[in-house]
C-alpha cells in the first residue's frame, strides 16, 4: 500500500512540474476565466431583491468555459499538449484518451455577443438601460475577461388583472389567482410569467380543459399609469384561440385492451363497472384490472388521473407497454357544455414466463468474497389477476479475505426461495380503502438455505413470511409482515466452535434459540430520487418484534426447562428497532456533502437472555466505520485476549450508534472522489462477564471508533465500484489516554459495490 501511494504522489508531482504554460503557442493567450461584478446604480433604493441570484444567472452566460482543473492542475489540457509532442509516452496517451481537452484560447471568446446576452437577461428580469462593459486582463501567455454591469432599479408590479375573455374560463382563471406567485411589488420577470402561464394551464387541465395550452395565454405590461418604475400586468388570450380549447371535456366511454397486439383481430367485449374490456379470451380478469384505473365514465378529463392510472398499471409487472389515448367523439361548439372524450387503454403484456441465469462475483460487507450462480424463474399473471410467481435458486462459494480474524474461513451456500406476489390486499376482512396513489401488494414467501461454514458449523434454515408493501405517496413506502418465521438448525459443530460457545454463555444462548416468529415493519421516506429537491433527505425505520404470540400459546415454562418452547422448539422473544437518517447537501454541480446517523437498539426479554445471533448489531467494514475491519469494533471497549475465530462472533451487541460525514466531488468522466469521517460502535444492554467493558454507559462518546479517509468511485449509470482508504483516529479498545492513535501503516483499503449510504 505504501508503494502504491508513493507512485501516485510521484505522478502528481510530475504532472504539477510539467506546467502547461510552456506549451502555449506564441501569440496565443490561454483563456483562464471570466469574472462579473454587478452594481446597483441607486444604492439607496431597496427595491432590488435577489441581486445575488441575478448575478449567478449572468455568470452562467460567460463564455467560453476555461479548461478544467483537477486538484489545481489542468491535467486534461496537459495530456493534450503532451500528445502533440514526439514520443508522448503511454501515460499521457492514456490521460488524453480519458480526460484530454482541446485548449481554450482568448480568441475563442466573443465579448460583444456575451454583453448582448447579459443585456437580454437583464431586460427579461426587469432591469432596463443597464450599462455593460468588459476588460481583457493579460498575464504573460494567459488572459482573463472582467465584465462590469451597472443596473438601474427594476420595474415592479402594481396590479395583476385578468383581461377580457369568455366568462366561463375567465371565472376559473380568476379564482386560481389566489395561488399565484405574482404578488404586488414583484419584479418584472419573464421567467416568472412563463411559470404563471404553466400553472394556469395545469389548473385548467385538472378540471377538464383537454385542448387548452399555456401558449394561448399572453401577458401585457402597462407602465403609462405611473411616473415611477411600476407596471400593471394584464393576462389575456391570444387571438384566434380555437373554441374547443375554451370548454371542458368529460370522459364518456372507456375501452380497455388487456392483451393488446399491433395486429388486432375481432375480440369479445365485456362490460364491468361502466368500462369495456376487449379481449378474445380472459387474459386478465376485469374485476382485478378495474381497481387500477382511477378515472371513470362521466368524470371530467384529468391528466393527473391519467398519469396515475398509467403508473399503477405499469407497476403490475405484467405489462411491457401502457398507452392511454383520448379521442374526441363529437364536434359540438357550444361554449358552455362539456364535450366528450373516448378513452382507450392499450396494454401490451410481457412474456408470461421467463428464465434468468446470472453468474456473480460477490463481495459482502463481512469481507466474504467468491462466485455465486443465480437462477430465477418467473411466471407472470399466474391466476389472470396480475399475480407473479418467482422461484430462485443459488449456489455459491465464499472465502473471507482481509480480516484479521478470518482464520481461513470459507463457506458453501445453497438456497431455494419462492415468492408469490398478489397486486392487491389479501386480508381476512374486506378493506374498501381507495388507495388512490398505489394499490398495496401482498407477498407470500418461503425459502430454505444450507450454509456450511468450514471449521465451524453447518446451518440449515427455513424462512417464511406473509406481508404487505405499498407506496403511500411519491416519497413514503411501508412494508408490514404480520407473519415472519425463521427456523434455524445448527449442526456439525466443530470442537473449535464448541469451545467458542462454552467460553460465552450469552453467545450459546443466541444460537440455541432456533425458532423466531413475530412481526416486522419498515417505514421509508426517500427524497433522493427527486432531482427538483436541492437538499434531499432519506429516513428509514425498522421494527422487529418476536415471540409474544408464541409466549401466549406455549403456556407456562416447566421448572426443569431453561426456556419455554413451542412444538418442542425453543423460541426467541425480543424487540428490536433501528433508524437510519441521511441528509444530502448539494454544494455545486455533482458536488455534495452527505451526512448519516444510524441508531439501533434491541432488547431480549421473557424467553430470551440475548438477541439471536442473526439479529445482533455489528460495526466496522466498507458500509460502516471504514477504518476498521468488519466486526472489529466493540462491544464497547472490549478487547479480545487473542485474535482468533471466536472474536468474529463476540464482537456484536444490542445497541449500535454510527455517524458518517462524506464530501463527494467529481474527478473526471464517471470517476468521483470522496473525503469522509466515520464514527461508531456497538454495546450490550447487560453486562457480560465474557465481554468485559461491553455494556453501554454514559461514556459512550469516548468509546466510539473514529476514522477518516479518501475514496475513489467509478459510477457508470448508477453501477458503482468503490475504493475507500481509511485510517483509524480513535481506537476504543485501547486504554484511556492512548485511544487517539493515528498510524498510516494501519490504513485499510475497502473495496465495495455501491455507495456506503
Amino acid at each position: 500500500m505504501k508503494t502504491i501511494t508513493t507512485y501516485i504522489l510521484l505522478i502528481l508531482l510530475l504532472c504539477y512540474s510539467c506546467s502547461v504554460r510552456k506549451y502555449i503557442p506564441d501569440g496565443r493567450f490561454l483563456y483562464k476565466e471570466s469574472s462579473l461584478k454587478i452594481t446597483p446604480k441607486n444604492l439607496g433604493n431597496d427595491t432590488i431583491k435577489d441581486l445575488a441570484a441575478v448575478e449567478q444567472t449572468l455568470e452562467n452566460l460567460l463564455y467560453p468555459k476555461p479548461n478544467s482543473k483537477i486538484l489545481g492542475m489542468r491535467l486534461g489540457l496537459l495530456a493534450h499538449y503532451k500528445t502533440q509532442q514526439e514520443h508522448p509516452g503511454f501515460f499521457y496517451k492514456f490521460l488524453a484518451k480519458k480526460i484530454g481537452e482541446e485548449p481554450v484560447y482568448l480568441k475563442d471568446s466573443d465579448r460583444t455577443k456575451t454583453e448582448e446576452l447579459i443585456e437580454n437577461r437583464l431586460r427579461n428580469r426587469g432591469f432596463f438601460k443597464s450599462e455593460i462593459s468588459s476588460e481583457v486582463v493579460k498575464n504573460e501567455n494567459t488572459a482573463a475577461i472582467n465584465y462590469s454591469v451597472t443596473v438601474q432599479d427594476p420595474y415592479t408590479m402594481a396590479t395583476y388583472q385578468v383581461d377580457t375573455m369568455p366568462n366561463a374560463i375567465k371565472k376559473v382563471i380568476q379564482e386560481s389567482l389566489t395561488d399565484t406567485p405574482l404578488k404586488k411589488g414583484e419584479r418584472f420577470d419573464l421567467k416568472l410569467f412563463k411559470l404563471e402561464r404553466e400553472r394556469i394551464d395545469q389548473k385548467l387541465k385538472k378540471i377538464g380543459y383537454y385542448n387548452f395550452n399555456a401558449d394561448f395565454l399572453i401577458f401585457e405590461a402597462d407602465t403609462n399609469q405611473y411616473d415611477t418604475k411600476k407596471f400593471d400586468l394584464f393576462l389575456r388570450l391570444k387571438k384566434e384561440v380555437p373554441p374547443r380549447a375554451l370548454v371542458p371535456y368529460e370522459v364518456s366511454e372507456i375501452n380497455v385492451h388487456p392483451n393488446y397486439e399491433f395486429t388486432q383481430s375481432v375480440k369479445d367485449t365485456v362490460m364491468f363497472q361502466a368500462m369495456n374490456f376487449v379481449q378474445d379470451s380472459t387474459f386478465f380478469k376485469p374485476k382485478r384490472l378495474a381497481p387500477y384505473i382511477t378515472f371513470a365514465a362521466g368524470e371530467q378529463y384529468s391528466p393527473e388521473k391519467s398519469r396515475r392510472t398509467s403508473k399503477r398499471l405499469s407497476s403490475l409487472g405484467t405489462y411491457k407497454f401502457v398507452n392511454i389515448r383520448y379521442e374526441e367523439i363529437d364536434s359540438i361548439d357550444d361554449p358552455v357544455s362539456p364535450r366528450k372524450l373516448r378513452a382507450a387503454i392499450f396494454l401490451s403484456p410481457l412474456k408470461k414466463r421467463a428464465l434468468k441465469m446470472e453468474l456473480q462475483a460477490v463481495s459482502k460487507s463481512n469481507n466474504f468474497v467468491g462466485p455465486t450462480l443465480l437462477t430465477r424463474y418467473s411466471n407472470r399473471n399466474l391466476f389472470k389477476g396480475g399475480e407473479t410467481l418467482n422461484i430462485s435458486g443459488s449456489i455459491g462459494y465464499e472465502t473471507q479475505l482481509g480480516g484479521q480474524n478470518s482464520a481461513g474461513l470459507s463457506s458453501l451456500q445453497l438456497g431455494l426461495n419462492s415468492d408469490l406476489i398478489f397486486p392487491r390486499l389479501l386480508t381476512p376482512i374486506r378493506i374498501d380503502h381507495p388507495f388512490e396513489y398505489e394499490i398495496p401488494t401482498t407477498k407470500i414467501s418461503a425459502g430454505v438455505e444450507l450454509l456450511d461454514r468450514s471449521k465451524l458449523y453447518r446451518l440449515n434454515s427455513f424462512t417464511t413470511s406473509f406481508g404487505y408493501g405499498w407506496n403511500a405517496n411519491r416519497y413514503v413506502y411501508h412494508k408490514l409482515n404480520p407473519i415472519s418465521i425463521n427456523y434455524v438448525n445448527l449442526s456439525n459443530k466443530t470442537a473449535e466452535f464448541e469451545k467458542i460457545l462454552n467460553d460465552n454463555s450469552f453467545l450459546r444462548s443466541s444460537f440455541d434459540q432456533q425458532f423466531i416468529a413475530g412481526l416486522t415493519y419498515s417505514f421509508q421516506y426517500n427524497e433522493l430520487s427527486d432531482s427538483s429537491i436541492k437538499n434531499p433527505i432519506f429516513a428509514k425505520i425498522d421494527l422487529d418484534i418476536a415471540g409474544n404470540v408464541l409466549s401466549l400459546l406455549s403456556g407456562k415454562r416447566a421448572e426443569n426447562e431453561p426456556a419455554k418452547s413451542f412444538l418442542n422448539l425453543e423460541y426467541a422473544q425480543y424487540v428490536k428497532a433501528d433508524i437510519d437518517l441521511r441528509y444530502h447537501i448539494k454544494i455545486a454541480d455533482k458536488q455534495q456533502l452527505v451526512s448519516r446517523v444510524f441508531a439501533g437498539w434491541g432488547l431480549a426479554y421473557g424467553n430470551s437472555q440475548t438477541l439471536p445471533f442473526s439479529k445482533q448489531f455489528f460495526s466496522g467494514g466498507p458500509y460502516s466505520v471504514r477504518a476498521f475491519r468488519i466486526r472489529s469494533l466493540g462491544p464497547g471497549i472490549y478487547t479480545p485476549k487473542e485474535e482468533d475465530t471466536g472474536d468474529f462472533f463476540d464482537r456484536s451487541g444490542d445497541i449500535r450508534l454510527e455517524a458518517n460525514l462524506e464530501y463527494r466531488f467529481p474527478l473526471f468522466n464517471y470517476v468521483f472522489g470522496a473525503a469522509f469521517v466515520d464514527a461508531g460502535n456497538v454495546w450490550l444492554t447487560k453486562e457480560n462477564d465474557a465481554l468485559p467493558g461491553g455494556k453501554f454507559t454514559s461514556d459512550f462518546v469516548r468509546q466510539l471508533g473514529v476514522g477518516a479517509g479518501l475514496g475513489v468511485r467509478v459510477d457508470i449509470q448508477n453501477f458503482v465500484i468503490r475504493f475507500d482508504l481509511a485510517v483509524p483516529i480513535q481506537k476504543p479498545f485501547l486504554p484511556k489516554g492512548k485511544r487517539f492513535d493515528q498510524d498510516l501503516k494501519e490504513a485499510i483499503l475497502n473495496f465495495a459495490i455501491g455507495y456506503p449510504f
